[in-house]
């Protein structure tokens, strides 16, 4: 049974067959859903104030509309879920978040890059397969 699932969400398309595929799973009400998304440190940096009650900047604007995307996902399940956004390696910090949480499966898109592209901005997703201490269903978009 899966008690915990790491879903990170990058913004792509993919977003939607990753929402898909984790209702396939026929999820327990009491798995606990983790709704990630990894700013990357090549991006400005943003840093989100809570007791303001709209963003003043591009980049809070940025990270207000991350987190409103990732909690109409939440909306979609039935059972426990959270929202992660935090800055980093994308790979590194899918892989911490999934260690803090202790999670049995991190659900990942594929951007589908191949040749010098995969070799120039690498492959988040392989590097989550390769280093995760817990199983990894990568959701490819279709051709």
């Amino acid at each position: 049974m899966l008690r915990t699932i790491l879903v990170a969400v990058d913004g792509s398309p993919s977003i939607e067959l990753m929402i898909e595929a984790l209702k396939q799973l026929q999820l327990q009400p009491t798995t606990h859903v983790i709704f990630s998304h990894v700013i990357p440190t090549t991006m400005p940096e943003i840093d989100p104030i809570a007791d303001r009650p709209h963003p003043n900047t591009s980049e809070e604007l940025a990270y207000w509309d991350i987190e409103k995307h990732l909690k109409s996902y939440q909306q979609e399940l039935d059972g426990p879920s959270d929202v992660e956004i935090v800055r980093g390696d994308p790979a590194e910090e899918i892989i911490r978040l999934a260690n803090i949480y202790q999670t049995d499966l991190i659900l990942i898109g594929s951007r589908g890059l191949t040749g010098v592209n995969r070799i120039v901005q690498g492959s988040v997703s392989s590097q989550v397969v390769a280093d995760a201490n817990c199983s990894v269903w990568v959701v490819k978009e279709k051709d």
